[in-house]
């Protein structure tokens, strides 16, 4: 079990997400999750300390144009505005989201060659027909061998 189980969404960033991913149909859209992991003293988890996902930073997708409907790239300036939005929220960059156009929200091979970190949570949302389904989160194993899910509530 991953250490970061379990995630709590905010519902603004969770619409954030939907609406950036429905507008980039049939592309894959993409950004990074910003939020904190509060200690265990104030979770419902046994003890897991609790990832709280607050806000959201959308970026291009930086892939080639002709592959976007199923690749996507977060470059390195992206990060780097990304993680000066957490720092002066007092959040952390605590993974990525992106969309998967016509298929589920399950990680793909791609998706685990390019993860970055084993710490990050990776968040999918399903996108049929121009409409946003259900997101799923994820996380990388330590031998990157495959991703967990984790489980995903909102509030």
């Amino acid at each position: 079990m991953n250490v970061h189980s379990k995630v709590y969404l905010s519902k603004e960033a969770l619409a954030a997400i939907a609406k950036h991913a429905e507008r980039g149909y049939p592309h894959e859209v993409c950004g990074l999750l910003l939020g904190e992991d509060l200690p265990d003293s104030y979770s419902d988890t046994g003890g897991v300390p609790r990832r709280v996902i607050r806000a959201v930073v959308p970026v291009d997708n930086s892939f080639e144009a002709s592959e976007q409907y199923h690749r996507f790239l977060i470059g390195p300036a992206d990060i780097l505005h990304a993680e000066r939005q957490a720092r002066q929220a007092g959040l952390d960059v605590l993974g990525v989201y992106h969309s998967h156009p016509n298929a589920p929200a399950r990680p793909s091979e791609y998706d685990r060659e390019h993860a970055a970190w084993t710490t990050w949570t990776y968040l999918i949302v399903p996108v049929h027909d121009g409409r946003a389904g259900q997101a799923l989160a994820w996380h990388l194993r330590e031998d990157r061998s495959t991703f967990d899910e984790a489980e995903l509530s909102l509030m």
